[in-house]
């Protein structure tokens, strides 16, 4: 390869391990845990997960889903509403995030109570702040369990970092890593395009990742803080 060319790195589609194993646990997500350890002991059948994007909500989901053998309601809701009457747990994620069919999730929520179901649903922001029009749905969106997930602290975001290199096959140096989270946003959202942004340019340079390269590569996305 001539001295000065790049190499255009191949997608590989790197999918973060979405195992129980995979889980980064700490403070700002303990509740959330707890709430999926303790299933199907709810104190009642309808749980919200809320958090910022990236925040673990869809790990979190796809660890309860493995656990209770769930049915995912935005592939079907009425497979998804009978599986409800015959007991078995649901989850919707991203609940805030897509057009909502709300006497769909109307007819959903009331098979899981009267199946004694569960519902285990995802969200951005809490039920008040959705665009929910259909009164009846509001107030059973009331009766939700809500568990928060707060923006990562700093063992927390320090950790996902490593894992998310981890999960792209890379070992990093822990100095490098906190190189990393104490200039940028305190996101996990950020962090998953961080990394994502400093890989490239790792094979793209074939240069190993170091703290002058990551200086690089925040300063051109515009990503330090």
């Amino acid at each position: 390869m001539p001295s000065g060319a790049r190499q255009l790195p191949l997608d590989l589609g790197h999918r973060p391990g979405q195992s129980r194993d995979h889980f980064v646990g700490s403070e700002e997500n303990a509740a959330a845990l707890s709430l999926i350890d303790n299933w199907p002991r709810w104190a009642a059948p309808l749980a919200l997960l809320v958090g910022p994007a990236g925040s673990g909500k869809s790990h979190l989901l796809s660890i309860f889903c493995e656990e209770a053998e769930a049915t995912d309601a935005a592939a079907d809701y009425q497979g998804a509403i009978d599986a409800a009457e015959r007991g078995q747990a649901i989850i919707l994620d991203d609940a805030d995030g897509m057009p909502l069919d709300q006497v769909a999730l109307f007819h959903l929520i009331n098979a899981v109570r009267s199946g004694g179901a569960t519902l285990l649903m995802t969200a951005r922001l809490l039920p008040a702040a959705w665009t929910v029009t259909l009164p009846d749905l509001i107030s059973r969106l009331k009766t939700a369990a809500v568990v928060q997930i707060g923006e990562p602290g700093d063992m927390l975001l320090n950790a996902v970092v490593t894992k998310l290199f981890a999960d792209r096959q890379i070992e990093i140096e822990p100095h490098v890593v906190q190189f990393i989270t104490r200039r940028i946003e305190r996101s996990l959202a950020t962090a998953m395009s961080v990394v994502a942004d400093i890989d490239r340019a790792a094979l793209e340079q074939r240069r190993p990742i170091t703290r002058t390269l990551v200086s690089e590569v925040l300063a051109a996305s515009g990503r330090a803080s």
